[in-house]
């Protein structure tokens, strides 16, 4: 077998064999295929696209290309959310205490942030002794007792996709979505989840920032998920606008602990309990997604899903009481708002925008090397469709820094204010199930 051959019949729009996709994903893992022969087929993948089979034995291929997780060990049937990414998306910190709640296991994998703020990791060591380094048997006995635990990702997982990724970067084929799905999923499918929901995104502060293409790529990832034997299911969301009110590590577990008190932002907690409800479903707990929401809804009223989070904290050295007293929460030195020019109503609130500023507080990386500060970012005061009057905040920094105008001046260009009513944005656009 020639990569020659493949790359020509690929660029001819014929499909793959497992073999051949098995050849070129061993080979170029192995390093005994260059890097301009791949681009090449990258390059041919992008323009002709693959059939689902195609997909699905690409993500295999590039699940096999490394270690893969064993979660067998482990009772029950194991159900993992994944979200494409976005602002202020604290969902994984009140989705596993609240599935969990219901006896879901829920043994998650979670990674390091770059861009906005950090990733679910470095949120959760916003609570001061919480650690993410545990065995695998101590993982293991968590879930199994406690039905919940938080690691990071170790071992070698997909090195093929690691190395497909970069090179895609480089060679302008990021944009395909046949390459993104099998990334993704070969993630999520060599962490050893018998089942997965995804959350995809769309709007401004998304990477499909157009819905026909956010519902592409969620057929796209369903389809590669059930044809790998992993039942799989995708919600598509808006992120047009933050979620919630919380941009920032320490912020956003304040935030995640109001709403599991059953205090939280209408739109994190619809968005919560639509992703919650088929995590339920798919772990065979409840026979419908209507019967999963309102088992659901009730352990957020009955404190159940609060009490789990805090036993979470502490089953992984973290202080429970910051969920009681969040001012045991990093805090930053300076809280100052940003004041409306204008009365009228808020008509657009640009996320990507609002997660950069974020960011040039400190509360994200720009680079992988960049340090965090776990107490800064933004609180929302006001969201797309309010009314709001002059000189009332829009929002407020948490900043340990007073400089702070190049921040407020692209915080001023990412809001706009209309003199009439406007709408909020549609949430939930729709479910894929198949």
């Amino acid at each position: 077998m020639r990569i020659t051959d493949i790359i020509e019949k690929k660029r001819d729009g014929n499909e793959l064999t497992k073999d051949e996709i098995d050849f070129f994903v061993d080979g170029y893992t192995k390093g005994e295929i260059p890097d301009y022969q791949i681009s090449a087929l990258l390059m041919a993948i992008y323009f002709q696209d693959m059939t689902a089979k195609e997909r699905a034995l690409l993500t295999s291929a590039m699940v096999e290309s490394g270690d893969q997780i064993d979660l067998s060990a482990i009772e029950g049937i194991k159900v993992d959310k994944h979200s494409t990414g976005g602002v202020g998306d604290t969902t994984t910190l009140i989705l596993g205490p609240l599935v969990s709640s219901l006896g879901v296991p829920v043994a998650k994998m979670s990674g390091r942030g770059l861009g906005h703020t950090g990733g679910t990791l470095d949120k959760l060591e916003s609570v001061p002794g919480f650690h993410i380094e545990l065995s695998n048997d101590e993982f293991i006995n968590l879930v199994n007792n406690n039905k919940l635990a938080v690691i990071g990702q170790s071992g070698n997982l997909t090195p093929a996709d690691k190395k497909m990724y970069s090179l895609r970067d480089v060679t302008g084929t990021v944009n395909s979505i046949a390459l993104i799905a099998s990334s993704i999923m070969s993630k999520k499918i060599a962490s050893g989840a018998d089942a997965i929901v995804l959350d995809v995104k769309t709007g401004a502060g998304a990477f499909m920032k157009k819905l026909h293409d956010a519902e592409e790529l969620a057929h796209a990832m369903v389809s590669i998920g059930n044809h790998v034997g992993r039942k799989t299911m995708a919600v598509i969301s808006d992120m047009s606008q933050p979620l919630g009110y919380a941009i920032g590590n320490a912020l956003e577990v304040k935030e995640a602990i109001k709403t599991l008190q059953g205090n939280g932002p209408k739109d994190l907690t619809e968005l919560c309990l639509t992703l919650g409800s088929r995590m339920v479903v798919l772990a065979k707990q409840a026979e419908t997604i209507e019967e999963a929401r309102e088992k659901l809804t009730q352990n957020l009223a009955n404190g159940q899903a609060f009490a789990q989070f805090k036993k979470f904290l502490a089953s992984q050295g973290g202080d429970g009481s910051v969920a009681d007293n969040t001012d045991l929460l990093p805090r930053s030195k300076w809280q100052i708002d940003l004041p409306a020019k204008k009365s009228g109503y808020v008509s657009e609130i640009i996320a990507d925008r609002i997660g950069k500023a974020a960011m040039l507080l400190g509360a994200g990386r720009a680079t992988k090397d960049s340090e965090i500060d776990l107490a800064v970012g933004i609180m929302l005061q006001k969201k797309v469709g309010d009314q709001v009057k002059q000189d009332e905040p829009l929002l407020t920094l948490h900043t340990n820094t007073q400089d702070v105008e190049s921040v407020k001046e692209l915080l001023y260009s990412s809001i706009a204010i209309s003199e009439q009513p406007v709408k909020a944005p549609t949430l939930i656009y729709g479910t894929i199930e198949d």
